[in-house]
């Protein structure tokens, strides 16, 4: 894949998740205007993080650190890459199906592990009534994760990347039908999750068969390669969840205080957004995109994609960490602050965007690093990384708890992303050459950087300027408008000037997209 394409794939990629993001934002604003932080949104949010922890354990952690890797290699030398796959879904449907079976019965004990502070108070059979509903829903997504890592191997992202879109199409769709109908909105909210996976697994399934892939389950049976895949995969699964661990790690420590897990759920939804569009789209792209140079021993062209992907990372997503960190309450007030989401809600929620703003480049860096063991399949390194993160996010959290309160979570997640980091950025040098920024890379990134710190005094000053507007009611939403606006026009036209990066590259790339 050129870099022009691999470019252009990532915006494919970026593109879809935006939509997906949105939605998402149309979700969580519905859910925060008709349920509101308290009880219902506290159990809700345990409740729906639970298969989701185990997704990323499960299925996008195993499955794109290890499967994907092994997949691109037969289909790269024509190895019954349908076969592979095929044993692959079998299994991890025996699985998955093992753990749901499991998890209902024992969901009372999950929801005390995840948020121990639920027990003295009705949150706690709120949040194991929803678990056992929505927990089967890690069924059908864990197997949407091997046909969307099948039809990325194959260079096909459009479709695996607008399948979450389903998922918030659905949950908006019954909300609003509850709400208009007098329904209980938390309940069709609840009860909707389920069906939503079993669409995202049709739409993929069927993008699968268009692509030529039949891949079916059948018994499984033990062999050689499944066993290597349960190797890697195992190690993968730890070090690719460890963000989903840290939040647990935080919902826990949330849960003594009230409203605390509502305010850091809006919060890491909005840090999300970046995230999401930015960092999953490049690691979903880079690699399979490694593995496939990699086996073909091109080292200058991986050597390229890493540098190229890094560079579009961190173009993107450093004027997005300025601007958390610079407007957090703007963007919380006018996207939450309604219905049963109060000014005092918005204040809180922005500060822990704030801080979570500080860790987003970090966030981001693990997805363009982490591809680089990934495609040798070295999964033992990110884990053993992943474990000193996870023992320093658990101290942090609970250390800083009696000093800063229910805000330790997001200040002990955003040190340790920059801990990962770090161990990754070091023990990838064992790599060579490959891992090394070009020349390119080196030119440009003091250039984003000044581009990125002059937007975000620009948006400093143009929201003094700003703050009437926003206390004006609808008035408000013209002024987030305007910030928005100002930020981009800004960054990106900054960007030109000082030559972080040619406006020309971004077009092309959308084009090929």
């Amino acid at each position: 894949m050129k870099p022009i394409r691999l470019i252009a794939s990532i915006f494919t990629v970026g593109f879809w998740t935006l939509m997906s993001r949105i939605l998402g934002f149309a979700r969580d604003i519905l859910i925060s205007a008709y349920i509101g932080p308290g009880p219902l949104m506290d159990a809700y949010v345990v409740a729906f993080r639970l298969p989701n922890l185990f997704r990323r354990f499960f299925a996008e952690g195993a499955f794109n650190a290890a499967f994907v890797p092994m997949f691109s290699k037969r289909l790269e030398a024509d190895e019954a890459p349908e076969a592979f796959a095929s044993n692959a879904l079998s299994w991890l449907s025996f699985a998955v199906l093992t753990l749901t079976g499991l998890a209902l019965v024992f969901m009372p004990a999950l929801v005390w592990l995840t948020a121990e502070g639920f027990s003295n108070d009705a949150r706690f059979d709120l949040a194991t009534g929803f678990g056992r509903i929505v927990f089967p829903y890690i069924f059908f997504i864990s197997l949407a994760a091997l046909f969307s890592g099948v039809l990325n191997a194959t260079g096909r992202f459009a479709a695996a990347a607008a399948a979450p879109v389903l998922l918030n199409i659905m949950l908006v769709a019954a909300m609003l039908f509850a709400a208009y109908s007098g329904g209980e909105v938390v309940k069709a909210l609840i009860y909707t999750i389920p069906f939503a996976g079993l669409a995202q697994l049709a739409l993929v399934w069927l993008a699968a068969e268009r692509a030529g892939m039949r891949i079916r389950p059948h018994i499984p049976r033990p062999s050689a390669e499944m066993a290597h895949l349960l190797r890697v995969a195992l190690p993968a699964a730890l070090a690719m969840g460890v963000v989903q661990i840290n939040l647990v790690v935080g919902q826990l420590v949330a849960s003594d205080f009230e409203k605390a897990v509502s305010w850091l759920y809006a919060a890491d939804r909005l840090y999300q957004l970046p995230l999401g569009v930015v960092g999953i789209a490049v690691g979903i792209v880079l690699l399979p995109d490694l593995s496939r140079r990699l086996k073909a021993g091109d080292d200058t062209g991986a050597r390229a994609a890493y540098s190229r992907a890094s560079e579009v990372s961190l173009a993107l997503t450093i004027p997005a960490a300025i601007a958390l960190i610079v407007i957090p309450l703007p963007l919380i007030s006018v996207l939450f602050e309604r219905g049963n989401f109060t000014a005092d809600d918005a204040a809180s929620t922005a500060l822990a965007v704030a801080v979570y703003g500080l860790g987003l480049p970090a966030f981001v860096l693990q997805k363009t690093l982490q591809p680089l063991f990934f495609a040798r399949e070295d999964t033992k390194s990110p884990f053993r990384y992943a474990l000193v993160a996870m023992v320093v996010n658990l101290v942090l959290a609970f250390g800083l708890k009696p000093y800063i309160g229910w805000l330790a979570p997001a200040v002990a997640a955003s040190a340790a992303a920059w801990l990962m980091v770090a161990q990754l950025g070091f023990g990838a040098r064992k790599f060579g050459t490959v891992t090394k920024f070009d020349a390119r890379f080196k030119s440009r990134i003091w250039r984003i950087i000044l581009a990125a710190a002059l937007m975000g005094a620009l948006l400093f000053w143009l929201n003094l300027a700003l703050s009437p507007m926003f206390d004006a009611g609808a008035l408000r939403y013209l002024a987030l408008v305007i910030l928005i606006l100002a930020g981009i026009i800004g960054y990106f036209g900054l960007g030109q000037l000082l030559g972080a990066f040619r406006l020309a590259e971004f077009k092309a790339a959308a084009r090929r997209g």
